[in-house]
């Protein structure tokens, strides 16, 4: 129940309906459903702006009698976010228009559950020349609500059409369209007549195509975002939350021990595969080609500014294990005996590729669910992991081959 009333007066409309109100708890907040959607409608609307990495979660206090929702979001401007979550994002069309030619009347004929499609912000050529739209597609039963709604006020008629004259219209207009924000107006103006027809025509339920028209493109992108998303189904309270901002200068902190940790992985690998190969022809390539497959992801990651979690750092540990697993097949199958010629080199690294092209395209038909479906951190992980066996099968084995080849090659 979203009003100002006290414990007692909402019993007392409850035991005023009929209801047995003996054992009958009445408490602020909301409930777990509630809250999940929350969760989830939060989750929808920071991935439709490209919050790479953001999470959304629930938390509870100690014994569990506050609930707080927490919203993280990586490489995002706070006052950007603190206004994605203080809306609740609903979202109506109201019909203003004249009832018994006198007065004139609103009646909201549109919501955020009648709209099944919901197509990117653009502008679109009007009466009064550009204007920012939201298209959309309405669903079967909100198309013929809104059909019907539109004939029964008269908007399709001659008097309705064109009436309300954009984009200096007001709710006090006859025939206007609103579009509303929040309870807030972003958008006024009136029915065409293409529109108008196919509704008399009975045309309107083939497609149930319709355009939000807003008054700034700004506007026009949050209505997009709010209609793919949801609405809120309750107000969240800023006021009693916390905002918690972690400066960017703190990773400097933790470079030299990254850069540390990362150079002993390297020497440890270089070691093991000198002691089995002992040629550093085979080994120095190897280490190189693995260390490149590192600095082709990041560039990915800096590029597609996608904030690194642990999710994606276990990605990366993947990618670069199954790289070095690749490099030593091909690195023993081409030196079982001496390489003679440059053709006794081609074919035994096309049956090496084999192996590992087999091995990449098991390893990414098994990882593609994961990296669909929304499983929080596990998506992270399966993207990279994807990401690093194809960079490997495409550009860096080949690469490997490539040098392996030169250097073996040349020897004889």
């Amino acid at each position: 129940m979203f009003a100002n009333v006290t414990h007692a007066q909402f019993r007392d409309a409850l035991g005023a309906a009929g209801l047995d109100t003996s054992a009958l708890t009445v408490r602020d907040g909301v409930t777990a459903a509630t809250r999940s959607d929350i969760v989830d409608t939060l989750s929808n609307k920071v991935n439709s702006l490209g919050f790479s990495g953001a999470q959304v979660s629930v938390q509870s206090s100690v014994g569990g009698g506050a609930h707080y929702i927490v919203v993280e979001v990586p490489n995002a401007d706070l006052a950007e976010v603190r206004q994605l979550v203080s809306s609740r994002g609903q979202v109506r069309v109201v019909a203003s228009h004249p009832a018994n030619d006198s007065a004139q009347v609103n009646d909201t004929v549109l919501t955020n559950e009648d709209i099944r499609r919901v197509s990117d912000a653009q502008m679109q050529q009007g009466s009064f020349g550009s204007v920012p739209v939201v298209p959309i597609t309405l669903t079967a039963s909100g198309g013929q609500t809104f059909s019907n709604a539109m004939q029964q006020y008269g908007y399709t008629s001659s008097a309705g059409v064109s009436n309300c004259q954009y984009p200096n219209g007001t709710p006090g207009d006859e025939y206007c369209l609103i579009t509303t924000r929040d309870n807030e107006v972003v958008g006024s103006y009136g029915m065409g007549q293409s529109l108008a027809d196919t509704m008399n025509r009975g045309d309107f339920q083939k497609t149930n195509s319709f355009v939000l028209q807003t008054n700034s493109m700004s506007q026009a992108r949050q209505i997009a975002v709010d209609l793919r998303a949801g609405a809120l189904p309750a107000s969240l309270n800023l006021q009693q939350g916390d905002v918690y901002h972690i400066d960017a200068s703190l990773a400097q902190r933790f470079k030299p021990l990254s850069f540390l940790t990362g150079l002993i992985a390297a020497i440890a690998v270089s070691l093991v595969v000198y002691a089995r190969y002992g040629r550093v022809k085979i080994a120095a390539p190897m280490l190189v080609t693995a260390l490149s497959e590192v600095v082709i992801l990041l560039g990915f990651s800096a590029v597609s500014g996608l904030s690194l979690n642990l999710s994606h750092i276990a990605g990366f540990i993947a990618v670069i294990g199954t790289g070095v697993d690749d490099l030593v097949i091909i690195a023993d199958e081409v030196t079982t005996e001496a390489v003679s010629s440059d053709r006794v080199f081609q074919s035994r690294f096309r049956k090496a590729f084999w192996i590992i092209g087999g091995a990449a395209a098991t390893t990414i038909v098994a990882m593609s669910p994961l990296a669909v479906l929304s499983l929080g951190d596990l998506r992270g992980f399966a993207i990279v992991t994807i990401l690093g066996v194809l960079v490997g099968v495409l550009l860096t084995r080949p690469a490997y081959g490539d040098i392996l080849r030169y250097l073996l090659t040349d020897e004889n």
